[in-house]
């Protein structure tokens, strides 16, 4: 599942998780503005992989929150065979999109949700799970066999 900037919104942050539970979802990608280090526990019954955002403050009291679990974007992740690329801002999304090496590439920043292929590549942005700027609150499910999505209103 994929999610991005949550700001602190903890009761958009329970309301995903309770969706993620009920889908089964085992894997999290958190595309950065999680915030503040208090958030990071909520995610602890799956595996999580997150990158920092440009609201994300508190670098070194997240980093001994979430572990090797959240890293500077962008950054790259094989699960399940699946070569993924996860950043914040999507700089030079573009072309690590035509560079054709990723099955997925997940970022955040912009709060506007994208989805999209390039090539074989599957681009999200899940939108913002906080629902302050644009007013929707949204995540993204998504099969790593597949490729199908299903958008999420938190």
């Amino acid at each position: 599942m994929v999610i991005s900037d949550t700001h602190d919104n903890i009761e958009n942050v329970k309301k995903f998780i309770e969706v993620a539970k009920e889908k089964k979802v085992k894997v999290v990608f958190h595309c950065g503005d999680i915030v503040a280090p208090f958030v990071i526990p909520l995610f602890r019954d799956f595996k999580l992989y997150a990158v920092f955002g440009n609201n994300d403050g508190e670098w070194l009291y997240l980093k001994e929150k979430a572990g090797d679990s959240i890293a500077k974007g962008p950054r790259e992740i094989e699960v399940d065979g699946r070569k993924v690329a996860i950043m914040h801002e999507p700089f030079l999304l573009e072309a690590i999109a035509k560079s054709g090496m990723y099955d997925f590439i997940f970022y955040g920043h912009t709060h506007d949700m994208d989805i999209r292929e390039v090539g074989s590549t599957l681009i999200i942005n899940p939108g913002e799970a906080c629902g302050c700027l644009k007013g929707k609150a949204t995540a993204v499910i998504v099969n790593p066999v597949t490729k199908k999505y299903e958008i999420v209103e938190l």
